[in-house]
């Protein structure tokens, strides 16, 4: 066996040499085999797979999928494939049934097999063995899955944390549930549309919950209410207040979390419920990063909260939820009391974290079609009046089914016409009830539609078909797309004499506008990634004597530029996803005159009105951000939002990735494309995760 296991590593070395793999994965099967020791050559290839898999951010390895589509595997986020490894991968699989790799997995020194071990009691029982193969073999035995240990004892955790949630028992008194339901929803309001007041019921009967939905549906609205109703129910009684505080994955997130929330909070009829003004100041309006909350230990992946120093919180409240990945997944649930209460935001059809693992996504596979059990059915109709739809009950609903409510109701975008339109069509192929169709067809249709007669409450849509890379039609977007912060940054400008809180003022002025437009784009390197499309920019904006940035010539650091911070940075408490604005602040020198020096302006965030200055060469880790990836936009928000697509295929393109940047927008929305076939290609590719998390009834 020794000679095919150096005929493999030629293929791994080739498969490198091409791109296809990285030389993390082959580095991990040499450690196996060297460390195992480890001489078949079809785990030692599994290996290599699984570890490609994570890297493209799935969980683990569908050992049945990869046999029988081996032309999944081995794809690289560039627009060249590796044909020549796709070949011979598929030459090296073509000898083996699932049943002989699985057997030869489950016989190695470097697999624990795990097949069928979904219980909590797995970690436990893995801790008194003292078992600690590098990998895992789990899922069933009707779908096995390859793991590596440490992805492995994330999904158990997060099921752990999950299912001792939903075993709970949590009394609630229906009575006082139901009247304050009734004074938390407006009949006229609640009777349009039932699912936040069903929502905010399912919430607060289990001690995890998930309310999903898609953009405008009043998710924000939704879980403020439901805030109240928990303060409602546990001060009414005469129980003291719960601590709650609320979280999100990125600085931008929590930023928006913080704007949309507040006014929420303000609008509760405080004066109307029991209690109400002693509940007023319990209801919190300030909101964190997940990783400033468990608080970091520098230069470790671990964290100051975890199960031996849980978190001071009864509540946790995780907006942007899509964004999580397994590993903060696990972290949170392992940061919380076992009785404190999880509630998960989120669209469940954005597009999944950039790190391994869509745990919102595979949490909410049956959200749609709800699976309420006729018990659950009863009682949301004696707590909240409404009646649930036939086509929403299953005799057979899971203990998770229960405790996720998907709110259907846009308030933000009409049905039938514009970005809401625009949005559905995209991620389910609905349109005039046509079900699946041509999606690009008929997204013509609706741009030509709605070009014709624009309507602000549906949204505007655009689209823009380029010429090639230098097509001037992008050009003069951008230029009327930038142009409004650059000169709110010229022309408010408070003087050289101005006080700090006029600055301040001046900073978060500007940093609104430029929130006023985003050019997006699924790409980081070439003409049309971000690399390329922010030099473009640069060029667009300073080139010529009315330029809007003026004459930037070689600098780096310039007023105007944008910046996005890309790594964690505990000692300015910025965090990876933050975005400030370079300006010229004013500084008085010893001798009393005054310089204007380059400072970037961020939000203080966590609900604070003021700014943070902060000194350029303070930031290494920072990138200019007139394109931003989609990836990155996630948990943002832009009044005019422009996603643009390469002029070839891409294995990123998807239907997740456009629907995602459309969602993006407030007001307008325009899309930029050269070639329809790329188009119609990406609207038809869905976004896969390989996971274990769908598998069993949590």
């Amino acid at each position: 066996m020794d000679s095919e296991v150096t005929k493999l590593f030629e293929r791994l070395n080739r498969w490198v040499e091409a791109g296809a793999l990285r030389a993390l994965d082959l580095a991990l099967a040499r450690f196996i085999r060297d460390q195992g020791p480890e001489n078949d050559p079809a785990v030692l290839l599994a290996v290599a797979l699984t570890s490609e898999r994570n890297g493209h951010g799935h969980v683990c390895l569908d050992l049945q999928g990869a046999l029988a589509h081996p032309d999944r595997l081995l794809t690289r986020w560039s627009e060249e494939t590796a044909s020549g490894a796709g070949s011979e991968l598929m030459e090296a699989l073509s000898g083996l049934s699932l049943a002989d790799w699985v057997g030869r997995l489950a016989r190695s020194p470097a697999v624990s097999d795990r097949r069928g071990d979904l219980a909590a009691v797995t970690l436990h029982r893995e801790a008194s063995t003292g078992d600690a193969a590098p990998l895992v073999l789990g899922g069933t035995s009707e779908r096995p899955l390859l793991y590596l240990r440490r992805y492995w004892r994330y999904e158990t955790r997060i099921r752990e944390g999950i299912q001792v949630r939903l075993r709970q028992p949590v009394a609630l008194p229906e009575a006082a549930m139901r009247d304050l339901l009734r004074l938390l929803f407006d009949e006229e309001t609640a009777g349009a549309d039932p699912w936040q007041k069903i929502a905010c019921a399912l919430a607060a009967r289990s001690a995890f919950a998930i309310i999903t939905g898609g953009p405008g549906t009043g998710k924000t609205t939704t879980v403020v209410r439901l805030l109240a109703l928990l303060q409602g129910l546990s001060m009414g009684q005469g129980g003291p207040a719960l601590r709650i505080r609320l979280a999100a994955p990125t600085g931008k997130a929590a930023a928006r979390l913080n704007e949309s929330i507040a006014g929420r909070v303000a609008s509760l009829p405080f004066e109307r419920l029991p209690e109400g003004e002693r509940m007023r100041p319990e209801i919190p309006t300030e909101a964190s990063t997940l990783h400033r909350l468990l608080g970091p230990i520098p230069d470790s992946r671990h964290f100051r909260h975890h199960a031996g120093n849980p978190l001071p919180a009864d509540i946790l409240v995780v907006d942007e939820a899509s964004m999580v990945d397994v590993e903060m997944m696990a972290a949170l649930l392992d940061a919380l009391r076992p009785d404190a209460r999880l509630i998960l935001l989120g669209d469940k059809d954005q597009l999944a974290s950039v790190e391994a693992g869509a745990v919102l996504g595979d949490l909410c596979q049956r959200a749609r079609a709800a699976h309420y059990s006729a018990e659950t059915g009863d009682w949301l109709r004696r707590v909240t009046g409404a009646r649930i739809d036939a086509d929403y009950l299953d005799p057979h609903g899971r203990p998770l089914d229960q405790a996720i409510a998907m709110l259907r109701h846009s308030y933000r975008f009409k049905a039938e016409g514009g970005i809401g339109a625009l949005a559905e069509l995209v991620n389910e192929g609905v349109l005039d009830g046509q079900g699946e169709m041509d999606r690009f067809g008929a997204m013509l249709k609706l741009f030509e539609r709605k070009t014709r007669k624009a309507d602000r409450s549906l949204g505007v849509i655009r689209k823009i078909q380029l010429r090639g890379e230098r097509d001037p039609a992008l050009d003069r977007l951008v230029l009327e797309g930038y142009s409004g912060y650059l000169e709110r940054m010229r022309d408010d400008y408070p003087g050289d004499l101005a006080e700090p809180a006029a600055l301040d003022a001046w900073a978060r002025a500007v940093i609104q506008a430029q929130g006023g437009f985003q050019l997006l784009t699924p790409l980081r390197r070439g003409a049309w990634g971000v690399e390329g499309l922010n030099r473009r920019i640069l060029e667009v904006l300073s080139r010529g004597p009315s330029a809007p940035l003026g004459a930037v010539g070689e600098r780096h650091w310039f007023p105007g530029r944008p910046v996005l911070v890309t790594r964690n940075d505990q000692a300015l408490k910025l965090m990876n996803g933050d975005i400030g604005i370079t300006l010229a602040l004013p500084v008085r020198r010893a001798d009393g005159c005054v310089e204007r020096l380059l400072r970037v302006a961020f939000p203080a965030g966590d609900g604070a009105d003021s700014i943070r200055w902060i000194l350029p060469s303070r930031l290494p880790a920072v990138e200019t951000v007139f394109a931003m990836t989609v990836h990155k936009s996630q948990g943002s928000e832009f009044t005019h939002t422009a996603l643009i697509l390469p002029d070839a295929r891409n294995p990123v393109l998807t239907r997740e990735l456009i629907y995602t940047g459309i969602t993006r927008s407030k007001e307008v929305f325009s899309l930029l494309f050269s070639r329809e076939e790329v188009v119609r290609e990406a609207l038809d590719q869905r976004v896969e995760r390989i996971s274990g998390l769908s598998i069993g009834s949590i």
